[in-house]
C-alpha cells in the first residue's frame, strides 16, 4: 500500500463579491481534485485545536497525525530542526523574518519576498552585530530565518516561551510599536527588533532594492517561538516509512523530528514560481521505496496573504495540475493505494490571514467507498455527513480507515 497526503497550504477560503458569491477554490478549474471526490469521499475536519492560534504549523501538525495539544511547542523549533541547529533543553527557537517597516506600520512581511542570497546577507550582517554567546541568528530561505537564544535555565526558557508575539502577516498595516513582543522578559526581543533597523538600513543590497522599486528588509520580526518537542517516530505510530517534501523549513522540520526523510526538489521556493511538476515528481519517485509521502505547497497561502485573488485561483490550478495531477494519472487505474487531499487551513483573500474555519478534505483509494459528491470545494465538503472534528485524526483514517 502506499499512502499520499497532498496539502494546498491556506488553500481554501470564503465566498468573494469579486466572484459573485464564489470562493476561489470554487472558481479554480481543479479537475484531479475533483476526480479524488468523485472516486472517493469528502469531508470536513477542524485543524485547529481550540486555544491554538491558527497557524501553518498547528495545522500541519494535525493533518500528519500528531495532536498539537499534545506535541506544539512552538513553531520556531520546527525550523531549527531542518537547519540542522540543535537545541539544547534550554534553548529557545525563534522564526526570524525579514519585513519592511515604513513610518511605524509592517507594510510587507516579507519584504517583496526577498530572494535567499540578498536575505543571508541581511541575516549576517544582524548577527554580526546583535549576536552574542547567548543570542545566534541562523539563515535561512527567502524572508523566513530562525534565532535562538539561550535561556540561563528551564524558568526563564518557559518565561520566554510565553511571550506574547504576533506573527508579522498578522499585522499588516498596523502599528509595529503597538505590536511588539510583551510580557515578561520581552525587552530582550525588543531591543533585538529595534536594534536591526540601524544595521539593515544602511546595507547595499537594501539601497539596491530601494532604487529598483523593491521593499526593503529593514527589520526583523521575532515571533513563534518555543523549546525542543518530543515526538515520537511516525513508523511508531503509523507503521510505514516515508518522506516529506515542502520549500518551507517549518514543514521539513516536522518531518524531521519525526523521521521522514526531508526530499529537496530543485527550483522550489515556496511561492508562485515553485516547481509544482517537480514536487509531484519527486513523489513518485520516493513512493517507489517508501510507502508514505507528504507533499506540501505554499503558493495558495501567500496569495491568500497578499490578498490576490488571481494569483490564488491559478496557484490552487497550479496545484491541482502538477501536483494532484501527476500523482492521480500515476494511481488512478492502480488499487494499492490512499489519497488525502486538503489545506492545511483556510487563508481567506479578505482577511489576509489564517482563519480557524473548518477545511474541506477528499479522500480516495482502497477501502474507500465512493459518496454522491462530484467536486471539491468548502460547499461541497459542508455537504458532506463525513466529519473528522479532531484533524490529527485524518492520519489515522487514511492509514487504518479509522476515524477514534
Amino acid at each position: 500500500m502506499k499512502y499520499i497526503v497532498l496539502v494546498g497550504d491556506g488553500m481554501s477560503g470564503r465566498p468573494l463579491d469579486e466572484l459573485n458569491g464564489r470562493t476561489t477554490l470554487e472558481v479554480a478549474e481543479k479537475p484531479y481534485m475533483d476526480a479524488i471526490v468523485k472516486n472517493g469521499k469528502i469531508g470536513t475536519s477542524v485543524t485547529i485545536p481550540k486555544g491554538l492560534t491558527p497557524g501553518s504549523d498547528v495545522a500541519n501538525l494535525s493533518i500528519i497525525g500528531y495532536n498539537p495539544k499534545k506535541f506544539y511547542s512552538g513553531r520556531g523549533p520546527f525550523e531549527a530542526a531542518n537547519m540542522g541547529v540543535e537545541l539544547e533543553s534550554t534553548d529557545v527557537a525563534f522564526r526570524c523574518n525579514l519585513i519592511t517597516e515604513a513610518e511605524d506600520k509592517v507594510l510587507d512581511y516579507s519584504a517583496g519576498h526577498i530572494n535567499t542570497t540578498e536575505a543571508n546577507v541581511a541575516i549576517e550582517a544582524v548577527d554580526k552585530v546583535l549576536g552574542t554567546d547567548r543570542i545566534k541568528f541562523y539563515p535561512g530561505v527567502s524572508y523566513r530565518h530562525l534565532a535562538v537564544v539561550k535561556a540561563v535555565d528551564t524558568d526563564e526558557a518557559k518565561k520566554l516561551s510565553k511571550i506574547k508575539c504576533f506573527p508579522p502577516h498578522d499585522i499588516i498595516g498596523k502599528r509595529v510599536s503597538k505590536h511588539m513582543p510583551s510580557g515578561e522578559g520581552s525587552g530582550l526581543l525588543v531591543k533585538l527588533m529595534k536594534d536591526s533597523r540601524n544595521i539593515l538600513s544602511g546595507l547595499d543590497v537594501n539601497r539596491v532594492r530601494i532604487d529598483l522599486g523593491e521593499n526593503p528588509a529593514n527589520m526583523i520580526w521575532l515571533w513563534g517561538q518555543g523549546v525542543k518537542p518530543e515526538m515520537p517516530p511516525f513508523e511508531e505510530l503509523y507503521g510505514a516509512q516515508g518522506s516529506i517534501i515542502s520549500a518551507v523549513n517549518l514543514i521539513n522540520g516536522i518531518g524531521k523530528i519525526i523521521g521522514l526523510d526531508v526530499i529537496d526538489v530543485p527550483g522550489v521556493t515556496g511561492y508562485y514560481d515553485t516547481n509544482f511538476k517537480g514536487k509531484g515528481e519527486y513523489a513518485l519517485k520516493s513512493l517507489e521505496k517508501k510507502d508514505f509521502v507528504f507533499v506540501h505547497v505554499e503558493a495558495p497561502d501567500e496569495a491568500g496573504h497578499n490578498g490576490d485573488i488571481r494569483a490564488k485561483i491559478t496557484a490552487i490550478e497550479n496545484f491541482d495540475k502538477f501536483v494532484v495531477g501527476t500523482i492521480w494519472e500515476e494511481f488512478k487505474t492502480r488499487d494499492d493505494y490512499r489519497i488525502l487531499v486538503l489545506p492545511d487551513h483556510a487563508t481567506p483573500i479578505e482577511i489576509r490571514t489564517h482563519a480557524r474555519d473548518p477545511i474541506p478534505f477528499a479522500v480516495c483509494g482502497k477501502g474507500i467507498a465512493p459518496d454522491t459528491a462530484l467536486v471539491f470545494t468548502e460547499k461541497s465538503g459542508r455537504a458532506s455527513r463525513f466529519v473528522v472534528n479532531e484533524g490529527h485524526l485524518l492520519m489515522k483514517y487514511l492509514m487504518f480507515l479509522a476515524t477514534k
